[in-house]
């Protein structure tokens, strides 16, 4: 299993650290921290924590918007940060992001025609009919009728512009999609259709997904591994169907617990895991385990850097007590 899952790996990225610099202060805020993230070939990943933990970070930083502090980004076994610059751009177009607000990731003065039709003329092709019927091909993959072609974003629903900027990053033909927070800005209903559209790619083109939330009931339906992130740091991974039935750190046991449950009944009975404090700055993170300070299993060990513990071989926690029968569930 293990060689088979390595032959079909499409991206990695190893012990990856973007930093910035704060401008009235001069402090450090790392956003980033030593990340190890990995995707295979036709598979859906997710990557949830709360608002400023840095996954939109992870996802500008692969696709070049951020530069890194170090590490690596490796698409299928190119290390993407070693290229030349003209080389680098090459391979990064095959990597693609969606932007989590739809409306101001499009041109208010380009129509949905020019959108995609730029996009596809920066990929190389130069024939007027050959654009023309790529530009048509796109707008129906993503479920958009011809007739909108002409119009502006300011004309369109949010669901529309989502998928017109789904439409725009396939120009490319793209097998990597960043999609950061894509549907948070949407109504329910739209919201389940543009995760449906995303699972309807992976089939009909194998496109592998990043998906980055913090909505974890949506990354439940679609992704086969999720990845939980705290202050710069992945602290649980693994399949997904693992990571939600059996959840070992306890940052990720809160996360769960403020998840609804359908069963009114069982919602009712149901106690939640309510968390003390702020969440730290990633300027000054707390040592050793930057969860301590909120952690309801916290202890004196965690003022030490918890080791990343492999419950299973799919499963890995970053937790001194990872798997302990003594963190509870409050």
């Amino acid at each position: 299993l293990f060689r088979k899952i390595m032959s079909n790996r499409i991206l990695d990225v190893v012990d990856l650290k973007t930093y910035f610099q704060d401008e009235s202060t001069g402090g450090i805020i790392k956003a980033c921290d030593g990340v190890n993230l990995q995707m295979n070939e036709g598979e859906i990943v997710g990557l949830v924590g709360e608002s400023g933990c840095g996954k939109s970070t992870i996802g500008r930083t692969i696709i070049g918007l951020e530069p890194p502090f170090s590490g690596k980004i490796i698409y299928k076994g190119t290390d993407i940060l070693l290229e030349s610059r003209s080389n680098r751009s090459k391979v990064r177009r095959n990597i693609q992001y969606i932007f989590q607000d739809p409306y101001a990731a499009l041109s208010p003065r380009q129509t949905v025609w020019m959108s995609i039709e730029e996009a596809i003329i920066i990929n190389g092709e130069k024939n007027k009919k050959a654009i023309e019927s790529r530009v048509k091909e796109l707008l129906i993959s993503v479920g958009l009728d011809h007739y909108i072609s002409d119009s502006y974003p300011r004309e369109l629903s949010g669901g529309q512009r989502q998928r017109v900027c789904i439409a725009r990053a396939l120009a490319t033909n793209p097998k990597v999609l960043i999609c950061d927070e894509p549907a948070s800005s949407l109504d329910v209903s739209i919201r389940a259709q543009i995760m449906n559209l995303f699972l309807k790619l992976r089939d009909d083109l194998g496109m592998s997904l990043l998906l980055i939330s913090h909505d974890l009931s949506s990354v439940r339906q679609a992704a086969k591994t999720v990845y939980v992130m705290y202050l710069g740091k992945i602290v649980e991974s693994g399949f997904s169907e693992n990571v939600y039935a059996n959840p070992l750190n306890p940052y990720t046991q809160s996360l769960l617990s403020a998840v609804p449950d359908k069963n009114p009944n069982v919602e009712r009975s149901r106690k939640k895991i309510l968390l003390s404090g702020d969440v730290p700055s990633p300027m000054n993170p707390p040592s050793g385990c930057r969860f301590r300070t909120r952690c309801f299993a916290a202890k004196e060990i965690c003022q030490e850097v918890p080791p990343l513990q492999q419950i299973t071989a799919d499963h890995n926690v970053l937790c001194h007590f990872a798997g302990a029968t003594h963190i509870e569930k409050n």
